[in-house]
């Protein structure tokens, strides 16, 4: 039931990490912790119940190993906008702008980073991210709101900032 949802759990302890090797033991410990806890399980939702898993799975693990440097994302793919057929610049505009995208990401707090990456990467619900978070579904609205300014606001100076 949980094993399809691998890419999403890795993607969520992706970005709440910020380490590829530090998401793979996170998504390991958490599907440890499912398997343990499936009796708890009562058929609802296998999706978020696996991500709850793993977003507490990551602060636990985040408070106890760390806080460091880490590189950027530079193999996270992110969504690709539009269509690269008969611009051969296009590919590399995309590139840029999800370099961008990432740096912008990477400098939100988590409980922004975590509602943008649910919501926007991994397509869920305002319910289903109140549920994985334990915050109502109001605080996941506002949380959203605020995280879509900050990244635009860190866009827009960004490249602002390259066009001088």
């Amino acid at each position: 039931m949980v094993v399809p949802h691998l890419d999403a759990a890795y993607n969520l302890a992706r970005w709440l990490t910020r380490d590829a090797h530090d998401a793979e033991d996170v998504v390991q410990e958490s599907y440890l912790r499912a398997f343990r806890a499936f009796g708890s399980f009562h058929g609802d939702d296998a999706r978020c119940w696996l991500l709850t898993i793993v977003r507490n799975t990551c602060f636990s693990w985040l408070s106890k190993n760390r806080i460091r440097t880490r590189e950027l994302f530079p193999d996270v793919d992110m969504p690709e906008v539009g269509s690269d057929t008969f611009d051969p610049q296009a590919p590399l505009i995309r590139e840029a702008d999800q370099a961008l995208l990432r740096e912008a990401l990477e400098e939100l707090p988590a409980e922004f980073r975590e509602v943008i990456v649910l919501r926007e990467l991994e397509e869920l619900s305002y319910k289903q991210i109140a549920e994985i978070t334990t915050v109502p579904i109001g605080t996941v609205m506002a949380r959203l709101a605020r995280a879509r300014r900050r990244l635009e606001d860190s866009v827009l100076s960004r490249t602002s900032k390259e066009e001088v």
